[in-house]
């Protein structure tokens, strides 16, 4: 019986089990790649239930609340601060007052017991953060937590991982802004950002990348 394939089809069937292999190895890395980096995997954009569904753009866009009135601690602390049922109440003992809708808020105030909120900016213990650091050095709040007043609830814009930060520690110059805009929401970066921003950078005293980017800066 004569021989149906050529002894090329040897050759041609090695290579197409080569090229399928690297089809699935590429394909496994790009999963691989890109599950950690996927909005599921980040909790980015996902509306956390709270006690009481509060509303930035309410508060901040509507209203014009400065950041600093509730997150007190923001200019001085490694935490931006939660505020106490007091803050709250400086304006619903008189606004609002008597609605359902504020009834934790009142029941938190009769009786002592904090307000549990829960987290949507939760960096893992291993990473030591420090807000006043970044406030004072000319990051703005929208470029970390995204435009806050423009969110009825509030969600994790940024991926919040290593190697968001450290494209930001690389080279602060194209990101940090005047200090007086810090708490602008709707700051625009001039289009001469990095020239405007290497001043800022000695002007602030900001560390070179060496350092900014060394293990020891965040894992203490």
């Amino acid at each position: 019986m004569g021989q149906i394939f050529k002894r090329s089809a040897n050759a041609l069937a090695r290579a197409s089990i080569i090229f399928t292999g690297i089809i699935v190895a590429v394909a496994l890395y790009a999963v691989l790649l890109g599950i950690p980096r996927s909005s599921y995997w980040n909790q980015t954009d996902i509306v956390k239930t709270q006690p009481v569904q509060f509303s930035h753009k309410h508060h901040v866009a509507d209203d014009g609340i400065d950041c600093r009135y509730c997150h007190t601690s923001v200019e001085s602390s490694n935490s931006a601060g939660m505020p106490p049922t007091k803050t709250c109440m400086n304006c619903h003992s008189q606004l609002w007052a008597t609605t359902t809708y504020l009834e934790p808020v009142r029941q938190s105030w009769k009786t002592g017991v904090p307000i549990k909120w829960t987290r949507i900016h939760d960096l893992p213990d291993y990473v030591y953060f420090n807000h006043s650091i970044h406030v004072n050095k000319g990051v703005g709040c929208e470029t970390c937590h995204g435009r806050v007043d423009q969110m009825p609830l509030v969600t994790q814009k940024s991926s919040l991982q290593m190697e968001w930060c450290i494209k930001c520690h690389r080279a602060p110059e194209q990101f940090i802004r005047p200090r007086s805009q810090v708490f602008n929401m709707a700051y625009v970066a001039p289009d001469n950002q990095e020239e405007v921003g290497l001043k800022l950078k000695k002007e602030y005293h900001i560390l070179g990348s060496d350092v900014l980017t060394s293990c020891s800066t965040c894992h203490r």
